[in-house]
């Protein structure tokens, strides 16, 4: 893995404000998630995250595709822009499907021990990821 370059963060910055945990973060503290995120790249065919395994991080789809698979039923499938993962930074609980790559992809990755650190050391981070939480609360409790 790499650190994310200057326009993979712009990037990465950009699509963490679409992530409902996320959502209510300020700009910086979104920058500042990104400068942290490590970029990875995957032939297709290799799966990204095992269903039943330990969640170890978040991942952000740059480019390439993904499907989502539960068991041997396909649930559907990750474009760029697109993300999973986000509560095993939060909890590591077990997966709940497998993502696999179709194609050769890129993805920006935050483990949980970089993203426990970054909360640590960014209250207004903390403040905005709790913001979102709620959020999300909310509108489950709505459903």
């Amino acid at each position: 893995r790499q650190k994310a370059t200057l326009s993979s963060r712009k990037q990465i910055a950009e699509l963490l404000a679409e992530v409902p945990l996320f959502a209510r973060c300020t700009k910086r503290a979104l920058a500042t998630i990104a400068r942290h995120a490590e970029v990875a790249s995957f032939e297709g065919g290799q799966d990204l995250v095992i269903e039943g395994n330990k969640g170890d991080a978040f991942f952000v789809l740059l480019e390439g595709g993904c499907t989502i698979t539960k068991g041997s039923k396909k649930l559907g499938d990750v474009e760029p822009g697109g993300y999973f993962g986000e509560l095993a930074l939060l909890d590591p609980a077990p997966r709940s499907a497998t993502i696999t790559t179709t194609t050769p992809s890129t993805v920006a990755v935050l483990g949980p021990r970089m993203f426990r650190t970054l909360v640590r050391e960014y209250p207004d981070l903390a403040e905005g990821l709790l913001s979102g939480l709620a959020a999300q609360l909310r509108a489950a409790r709505a459903n």
